[in-house]
């Protein structure tokens, strides 16, 4: 069984996804052992505390130095025994230690479908303002692991939905949350604790 820590800045709807997975036994071979929040006032921390699952905040502006506070970082995830990092909404950038500590073994969750509409800048509604002026016909999310080039680390899964001719950002961006995000993130991470992805020359190769 292997410990799920979680990174998380806001609201927590990935967060919740993952917990409704665990309770509903798709997420099996791991548990979420602590939640850590880059915000303390986080409802994602409530979301937590509800499911009596433990805590810790990390805020950037405490430290002087950003090495400093990557180091921070790094040393709280080994302190709470780390299998997995998952970002789930996690607002602040992470460095060179905390990427090499965990290097993959870190997931993220990606709201298209990478390599479109990623990388610098590409975040929140952002991506599905972008995806829409492009007129692209599909879009969806990425899981993938997380490296020290933004959202260009080996891609463990994609799904797709059709964009409709009245999206707005903000309704792609739901459709996108509810159809793919929230499940994809939880088999990806089932599938990690599973010991069935394998990453060779920066791909994944997942066993059945």
């Amino acid at each position: 069984m292997k410990n799920i820590v979680v990174l998380v800045s806001g609201g927590g709807t990935n967060l919740q996804a993952l917990i409704d997975a665990q309770n509903q036994g798709i997420i099996k071979s791991g548990k979420i052992t602590c939640v850590i929040s880059s915000n303390p006032g986080a409802y994602a921390l409530e979301r937590a505390k509800n499911n009596n699952i433990d805590t810790a905040v990390i805020r950037r502006k405490d430290y002087s130095e950003f090495s400093e506070y990557d180091k921070a970082l790094a040393q709280l995830l080994v302190s709470k025994n780390a299998d997995l990092v998952v970002l789930a909404g996690f607002m602040t950038i992470l460095g060179h230690q905390v990427i090499s500590q965990f290097e993959n073994k870190m997931i993220n969750i990606h709201p298209a479908l990478i390599p479109s509409f990623c990388g610098e800048g590409y975040y929140g509604l952002k991506v599905h303002e972008e995806a829409l002026k492009k007129g692209v016909k599909i879009s969806g999310a990425t899981t993938h692991f997380v490296t020290e080039e933004c959202d260009g680390g080996p891609i463990i899964m994609q799904r797709a939905i059709d964009i409709k001719n009245d999206d707005t950002p903000q309704t792609l961006q739901r459709r996108i949350m509810e159809n793919i995000e929230w499940k994809i993130l939880p088999l990806s991470v089932e599938l990690f604790c599973s010991d069935k992805i394998k990453v060779v020359e920066n791909k994944t190769i997942i066993s059945e």
